[in-house]
């Protein structure tokens, strides 16, 4: 029999399903929360930014990743993903060189940070680098570049000057999107112990095991949770803490009630549940700061 030829147009439509393009929305409440404390920005340089982060560079992070591990399990967002070619590499190049040109027309600056990005997450993903092997180092990187990194970036993208970016509390709410990036990061691992056994990779919840990544996910959002609502009562914004608490409470609600399950029966801890869990958390979280932003500009405007 003659070999199966696979269209270029399929390889590249599978090379896409790889970059993983809708899990960005996972990703989005830094966004929100980083427009919902920000003055000065313009409506037009943010859209900017945002379909250049969820459009281009998360999916250029993802894909990379996707290049370099081949995995053949479950990966957030994508259940069943498809076989990894080399017409990933391709499309990861040109999304990396449109994030980065496309970022110059808002600022230098921007394009810079968002250079930095890219590179930081391939050494994460890299066969030669690969800090995603080293489970505090990895942790570090991805909680502070998903998180209190790309928060300053947003705004810096968006038009705030940087002495405005860099001042108080603005740094400390950076902070606070790290923290939430802690505690959201290993529980995206929870699942895949056994494949990232056998690539030679130690995720920080291949360390602290299943109920140590509950306990350590639990304890980061809770910490950054506090952090922020103490922000909060700090600057007067008392219904800010009250959108909070109510937007976040079904995320609460599942977490716990995940927890308690998985102790019971191991098998609770799936693709299936972490999904859920990403997607009840991102929903609510951007509602949260959606909900906010609204308000703040009903307000000033």
């Amino acid at each position: 029999m003659r070999p199966v030829t696979i269209p270029v147009s399929q390889k590249y439509s599978s090379a896409l399903t790889l970059m993983r393009i809708p899990f960005s929305v996972y990703l989005m409440p830094v966004f929100w929360f980083a427009l919902s404390v920000a003055d000065g920005y313009t409506l037009l340089r943010a859209a900017g930014v945002f379909l250049i982060l969820h459009l281009l560079l998360y999916p250029a992070s993802n894909g990379y990743n996707s290049y370099h591990d081949r995995d053949e399990g479950s990966i957030g967002g994508l259940k069943r993903p498809p076989q990894v070619t080399q017409e990933l590499f391709h499309l990861v190049l040109l999304f990396d060189v449109m994030a980065v040109l496309t970022s110059f027309f808002l600022s230098p600056l921007f394009a810079l940070l968002v250079a930095l990005y890219l590179l930081v997450s391939k050494a994460y993903s890299d066969k030669t680098i690969r800090l995603k092997k080293y489970p505090i180092i990895s942790t570090l990187v991805v909680t502070v570049f998903q998180g209190g990194f790309t928060f300053l970036m947003v705004q810096v993208g968006a038009g705030l000057d940087l002495q405005r970016v860099l001042q108080f509390p603005n740094m400390w709410f950076a902070l606070v999107s790290t923290l939430f990036l802690c505690g959201s990061y290993p529980l995206t691992q929870i699942y895949q112990h056994q494949e990232d056994s056998q690539r030679g990779d130690k995720t920080l919840s291949l360390m602290l095991g299943i109920r140590g990544t509950f306990l350590f996910a639990g304890m980061s959002l809770a910490l950054g949770a506090a952090l922020l609502i103490g922000l909060y009562l700090a600057i007067g914004q008392f219904l800010n803490v009250l959108i909070f608490l109510l937007c976040t409470a079904p995320i609460s609600l599942f977490f716990g009630r995940w927890v308690i399950k998985s102790w019971r029966k191991p098998e609770e801890v799936n693709y299936e549940n972490t999904m859920r869990m990403n997607k009840i958390s991102s929903l609510c979280i951007s509602l949260a700061f959606i909900l906010m932003l609204a308000l703040r500009t009903v307000f000033t405007s």
